[in-house]
């Protein structure tokens, strides 16, 4: 899904299981906000625009920041796997927590 790209940020499904999703989301050179919104976007979204994704619990993301680390943007042009720059994990149901 490419919701916000304008604004310098991209994602992609990694896998859905046991009602967890997880996104790889590529934070660029023209988003300003901080890790924890750029995942709660993005996981939400996810949720609302696909119909499979609806009864999801959970989404766990992992982010790779482009403007940290300029030269992730070179490596992920050419399919080279990167290290995350962080994890997060979003709760759609506050019943969840323990």
């Amino acid at each position: 899904m490419y919701y916000r790209v304008e604004m310098g940020l991209s994602s992609r499904l990694i896998k859905y299981n046991n009602g967890v999703f997880h996104l790889e989301v590529v934070i660029g050179r023209k988003w300003e906000k901080n890790y924890s919104a750029a995942a709660a976007e993005m996981a939400y979204c996810w949720k609302q625009t696909n119909e499979e994704l609806t009864g999801a619990i959970a989404c766990k993301v992992y982010i790779i920041d482009t403007n940290k680390n300029p030269y992730k943007h070179l490596l992920l042009n050419s399919d080279v796997e990167v290290e995350y720059d962080a994890r997060k994990g979003i709760l759609f149901y506050r019943q969840h927590l323990n």
